[in-house]
């Protein structure tokens, strides 16, 4: 099943600029900062960048929907909560650049059939792994769980610190951001959603 490309993943799909080009704008940056991109200690700091850059948003170079392609339908019947909780989040602010440090939980209830568990993690990973803000981080995994499994209910919880809030700007370490979106029966059933949430750690034991 096809999963609708959104606007940011459109933009992935933009030429990228020559190696070179970027290596001389992190050096261009290195220069207005107002240190010498010639002394020893930055002189290889441009390619050094880049090939950071490359690992931080690898996310743009992997389709999502295909990696929960392959499931399995001998479950025993199965029909219970799968919850994967405290998995780490690594990922970068797209308006500042810089790192967005906390904890994803997900959870579904499968319809007939379940995908291996190292799959969501890495949907997660995926999306990461972009240029991001957590709000559309997480309604980004939870749709596209939901859309490629069809599961009876998808849940999503993120808790993260920003960089961007507590090293610059207000300056306010310690404060921790939770987002998190319902679907399906998560959504309708306050039950099962009342499970699901005391399944997981409490806001504030992320960073703990």
């Amino acid at each position: 099943m096809n999963v609708a490309v959104k606007p940011q993943e459109q933009t992935s799909r933009r030429p990228r600029p020559a190696r070179a080009d970027v290596e001389a704008a992190v050096r261009l940056l290195i220069e207005w900062t107002g240190d010498d991109p010639d002394r020893e200690g930055l002189v290889d700091t441009p390619a050094r960048v880049v090939r950071a850059y490359e690992e931080f948003f690898e996310g743009y170079n992997t389709d999502p929907a295909e990696l929960l392609g392959r499931t399995f339908e001998e479950t025993a019947d199965y029909d219970d909560m799968i919850v994967l909780r405290n998995m780490r989040l690594e990922s970068h602010c797209e308006h500042h650049i810089v790192p967005i440090i906390g904890k994803v939980h997900v959870a579904y209830l499968p319809d007939r059939r379940v995908v291996g568990i190292s799959k969501l993690a890495r949907v997660v990973e995926v999306f990461a792994k972009r240029l991001q803000i957590q709000e559309t981080l997480t309604s980004q995994i939870a749709d596209t769980i939901d859309k490629v499994l069809q599961p009876r209910g998808v849940a999503v919880v993120i808790e993260a610190g920003h960089m961007c809030m507590t090293t610059r700007g207000i300056r306010k370490p310690g404060v921790s951001m939770v987002t998190r979106r319902l679907l399906g029966a998560f959504q309708s059933d306050k039950d099962l959603r009342r499970e699901f949430l005391s399944s997981i750690p409490t806001v504030g034991e992320v960073f703990g």
